[in-house]
């Protein structure tokens, strides 16, 4: 592999465009899911969502002030929000604006002058029952349960459908809000807990206001509502950045399993800030929150649901039995504060950068706890759940992701690439350096490809076009005749060219094979090729 950088991704636009031609989609996933000019001239900065949650009718009203920035004079704003939920009215300085309601999105025409680098805000008041999460937190929506004690237990879930399932914003990815305020109303005997910290709460006759703030940037998805019969208690991390409050709300009823079973979550901060760097947000301080559904990466304020056990739900998704050493959901929901939260993507077409090095996460969490080889097992374990059906990225500009692959092909693809840089000191200084260098940061593939080209100091271009855009594994072709080793990769993309570590005669080594034979002296035609497990690759034995 070139030890230089290129520009060349013929591969990806061929890639992208034919997986995009095999699709349908809508004037509605192009307003969704692409920079409208109705988006592209203002930046969110701040949000005050203010509502009240009725559990018996399963509504929610309120309004929501959003304040942004303008960058260019426009006239028409372009606010989301999904049916049946709908927008009673918009105020801007005391007069109501015109709404022309598009499906999911809602074109508001502004009466004041937008100016050049002025903060202005409006009013959006809003009600309804909004979706009924069937299935959180795949289908996304409001989940509206009950707990043992037949009291309600409430929780928003909504990665890919979109926060404005549940709350009008601007709901698109690249611009994350600067800060949020998010006040919630609930009956007085239950509790809200959504992201960030609780600033106060306000106690009215018969239900309770919980005010919480987040000071760091966040994405939409990201944000949430648990409302339940809960049970606090907490602890206090040191970490990199100093002292970290780690809050934990759960319900009642499980609070002594919930003390011991939690212990993962100090363990987990330990483990990843010694691979990733400081936890993102400390100034929101770290939560977790028991909810009705499996969990999500909610920022700060990360949801769990695995029934207070070991794997995903009891099961190791690696069987190899590593993954009963951890609570999946606790590691895996809480790795996505680095990767989903801190670095976000812009489209969801790359949302393996959320996934692929999360699921990744997993296998480091081993590593720092039971070593290599431990982590080693369980990364390549889970390749049994590897389809290669379609292109871990998607298409672009209309809301959706590529293959699930994104998970454990990812993560396989990120193990490959630690065997290429060789030294795990300075494999930890590049994931550490991503989190860095795009702290609170939106970003596209293309940013993350060329980092890892940088630091690395290889060509990887081949090597992500192979992984990410094409769902063929490459494969080493061999065979032997005459005591010579004949070798090549098939099954790959143009200049594909990737060294592998093996084992020949007894003696391990690097080889770099292309798509050309190329041939090396063996002892014997019995000689046994002996492949680095570390590598995601195929092979194949030719006859002779």
């Amino acid at each position: 592999m070139k030890k230089y950088c290129t520009q060349l991704f013929f591969t990806l636009i061929v890639s992208s465009s034919l997986f995009a031609q095999k699709l349908t989609f809508t004037h509605q996933d192009t307003l969704r899911g692409s920079i409208t000019p109705e988006r592209e001239w203002w930046d969110v900065t701040y949000y005050h969502l203010d509502i009240s949650v009725s559990p018996n009718e399963k509504t929610i009203r309120g309004k929501n002030t959003i304040q942004y920035k303008v960058l260019q004079p426009k006239q028409v704003l372009q606010i989301d929000l999904q049916p049946p939920l709908i927008i009673n009215k918009v105020i801007q300085n005391g007069k109501e604006l015109q709404v022309n309601n598009e499906g999911n999105a809602h074109f508001i025409t502004l009466i004041k002058d937008q100016i050049v680098g002025h903060i202005n805000s409006i009013d959006v008041y809003y009600q309804g029952k909004p979706h009924e999460a069937k299935n959180a937190p795949w289908d996304g929506g409001i989940s509206w349960k009950k707990d043992s004690n037949d009291n309600p237990f409430i929780a928003s879930s909504c990665q890919g459908l979109g926060a404005s399932i549940w709350w009008p914003n601007k709901d698109h990815m690249y611009d994350e809000v600067d800060s949020l305020l998010i006040s919630v109303t609930v009956p007085k005997e239950l509790i809200n807990v959504s992201n960030g910290r609780l600033r106060k709460t306000e106690k009215h006759n018969n239900t309770t206001t919980y005010h919480w703030f987040v000071s760091n940037p966040i994405n939409n998805y990201g944000v949430n509502i648990n409302i339940g019969d809960y049970a606090h208690f907490s602890e206090t991390y040191t970490g990199e950045n100093g002292d970290l409050d780690m809050d934990y709300y759960v319900l009642k009823d499980n609070l002594e399993k919930a003390k011991e079973h939690f212990k993962d979550a100090p363990k987990m901060m330990k483990a990843f800030e010694h691979w990733f760097g400081p936890y993102p947000f400390y100034e929101d301080s770290f939560k977790l929150v028991e909810v009705p559904y499996l969990g999500m990466e909610h920022q700060s304020s990360v949801t769990y649901g695995n029934k207070y056990q070991n794997g995903y739900l009891g099961r190791d998704l690696s069987g190899t039995g590593w993954g009963l050493k951890f609570d999946f959901i606790i590691i895996h929901e809480s790795g996505h504060e680095w990767f989903a939260n801190n670095i976000t993507y812009k489209d969801a077409a790359d949302m393996w950068i959320h996934e692929g090095f999360t699921a990744y996460s997993e296998n480091l969490f081993l590593d720092y706890y039971y070593g290599k080889e431990a982590s080693a097992d369980y990364v390549i374990g889970t390749r049994k759940n590897i389809r290669n059906d379609k292109p871990i990225i998607g298409p672009y500009n209309v809301n959706k992701e590529g293959s699930s692959d994104m998970y454990y092909k990812g993560a396989n693809m990120l193990h490959t690439l630690r065997q290429l840089v060789e030294d795990d000191e300075k494999w930890r200084h590049i994931l550490r350096g991503l989190n860095k260098t795009f702290y609170h940061k939106t970003v596209t593939t293309q940013d993350i490809e060329d980092y890892l080209c940088q630091q690395t100091g290889i060509d990887l271009t081949a090597f992500f076009n192979q992984y990410l855009r094409d769902i063929r594994i490459p494969t080493l072709e061999y065979k032997i005749k005459n005591k010579i080793l004949s070798y090549r990769w098939i099954d790959i993309v143009h200049d594909f060219d990737m060294p592998i570590q093996v084992i020949i005669d007894d003696k391990e080594q690097w080889i770099q094979p292309t798509n050309k034979w190329q041939t090396k002296a063996v002892n014997s035609n019995k000689t046994t090729i002996v492949i680095n497990r570390n590598f995601y690759i195929n092979t194949l034995r030719t006859p002779q």
